[in-house]
C-alpha cells in the first residue's frame, strides 16, 4: 500500500500498475499514464489527474472526491460505486465508462462525453452537465437527478420538433416545468430573454 505523502511526478508512466487501496490523496498525477491501472478503492481525493490517461482503469469504489480530472481520458474506465463528489471532470472523456451507483453530486461535467456510459443508479444531484453528451440508452435509467437537471432534460425534450399528437400532448403537459430550466431561452421555449425565470 502506498502511504500518504508518496510523491508521483506529473507525466509518470504507471500504465497497468497495481495501486489498489493506495493512499494518493492530493497527489499530482497530471498527464500521468494510468491506462489499465488497478486503482480499486484507492484514495485519490483532491488529486490532480488533469489530462491523465485512465483509459480502461479499474477505479471501482475509489475516492475521487474533489479530484481534478479536467480533460482526462476515462474511456472504458470502471468507476462503479466511486466517490466523485465535487470532482472537476470538465471536458473529460467518459465514453463507455461504468459509472453505476457512482456519486457525482456537485461534480463539474461540462462538455463531458458520456456516450455509451452506464449511469444506472448514479447520483447527479447538483452536477453541471451543460454541453455534455447525455446517454440515450438504458444505461441512463434510474439516474438520480435534482430539479435543475430534470428541467434541463425537459427543456431539450420540448425543443424537439415532432407532429405526432401524443408528443404534442406530452410536450404541453411538461412545458411549464421545462420553461423553468436555465436553458429554456436557448431552447427556444421563451419568447424573449425578459421571460427568463432566473
Amino acid at each position: 500500500m502506498i502511504s500518504m505523502g508518496y510523491e508521483i511526478k506529473p507525466f509518470a508512466n504507471l500504465s497497468g500498475a497495481n495501486l489498489c487501496c493506495a493512499n494518493l490523496r492530493g497527489a499530482n498525477l497530471r498527464c500521468a499514464d494510468l491506462h489499465c491501472a488497478k486503482l480499486r478503492c484507492a484514495d485519490l481525493s483532491g488529486a490532480n489527474l488533469s489530462g491523465a490517461n485512465l483509459r480502461g482503469a479499474n477505479l471501482r469504489g475509489a475516492n475521487l472526491r474533489c479530484a481534478k480530472l479536467r480533460c482526462a481520458d476515462l474511456c472504458g474506465a470502471d468507476l462503479c460505486g466511486a466517490n466523485l463528489r465535487g470532482a472537476d471532470l470538465n471536458g473529460a472523456d467518459l465514453c463507455g465508462a461504468n459509472l453505476r451507483c457512482a456519486d457525482l453530486s456537485g461534480a463539474n461535467l461540462r462538455g463531458v462525453n458520456l456516450r455509451g456510459a452506464d449511469l444506472s443508479g448514479a447520483n447527479l444531484r447538483g452536477a453541471d452537465l451543460d454541453f455534455s453528451c447525455w446517454p440515450l440508452w438504458c444505461g441512463s435509467i434510474g439516474v438520480i437527478v435534482d430539479a435543475k437537471l430534470a428541467r434541463q432534460l425537459a427543456a431539450h425534450f420540448c425543443a424537439v420538433e415532432c407532429n405526432d399528437p401524443k408528443y404534442i400532448k406530452a410536450r404541453a403537459a411538461i412545458m411549464d416545468f421545462a420553461k423553468l430550466s436555465h436553458k429554456a431561452f436557448e431552447c427556444g421555449l421563451l419568447s424573449k430573454q425578459d421571460d427568463y425565470p432566473f
